[in-house]
């Protein structure tokens, strides 16, 4: 399988650290974050990475070149920050296959293998790690709404009134080409952008089985000074 990670963001709440360099060149644990991400992919026996970039997008490609650990890299070029869907297009012409997706600033660590390897059953169109928030947290993103044998029946876009456990998406998911034809169908949302919840809405619309695959340790979504120092505390223990 090919790894596609989005790594386009420009990281505004990360100034000013982001002001001379991108989102994904950002330093945990004393290496950029897309470090992180290129060596679980590897770890994932990952065919070729095709890494979609946008803003300073010359540091990233000068810095890992063609290749990372003997895998080679293909880039590609989010003109426009329009969203994770609107980014994931912009890859779909180098992916063959099934592939996994990993979004730069999600920093981990989980058990990988067990996605791809529940990827592979016959009636499976993709798998998402999730891990359980907070229902203060789950106000401000997308609950993955999950049935009781794993089966992801929809997504709450920042709910009112979440459910007392909730779960949002963890930054690693696998998908079938399908995802990029509902990618395609995707519309704007409310702030402007092609949003990867929609992506998948419009799976589960179209009666794509997707399930749910639970983080095991941990995993921060690095968007702010205080997120950066959590992943780092948690690379460094």
């Amino acid at each position: 399988m090919d790894g596609v990670v989005l790594a386009a963001g420009r990281g505004s709440r990360l100034k000013p650290l982001t002001e001379t360099r991108p989102k994904a060149m950002v330093e945990v644990g004393d290496i950029p974050m897309l470090s992180h991400c290129f060596e679980q992919l590897c770890t994932l026996d990952v065919d070729r990475l095709v890494v979609v970039v946008g803003y300073r997008r010359e540091q990233i490609m000068d810095f890992y070149g063609d290749e990372f650990a003997g895998v080679p890299i293909e880039y590609r070029v989010q003109e426009k920050r329009l969203g994770m869907a609107h980014a994931l297009l912009a890859a779909e012409d180098a992916v063959d296959d099934d592939f996994m997706l990993m979004d730069c600033d999600n920093v981990m660590s989980t058990h990988l293998e067990e996605i791809v390897r529940c990827h592979q059953a016959d009636d499976v169109d993709g798998v998402l790690l999730v891990h359980e928030v907070s229902r203060a947290a789950a106000k401000k993103k997308a609950i993955v709404d999950i049935d009781a044998d794993g089966t992801i029946t929809g997504i709450l876009n920042k709910p009112d009134d979440p459910p007392e456990q909730s779960f949002v998406a963890a930054g690693f998911h696998t998908f079938t080409p399908a995802a990029f034809d509902a990618s395609r169908l995707v519309q704007r949302s409310e702030r402007g952008e092609y949003e990867l919840s929609d992506t998948i809405d419009i799976l589960i619309a179209s009666e794509r089985r997707l399930i749910a695959v639970e983080c095991d340790d941990w995993v921060v979504n690095v968007n702010t000074p205080d997120d950066l120092e959590t992943a780092n505390r948690l690379i460094r223990s």
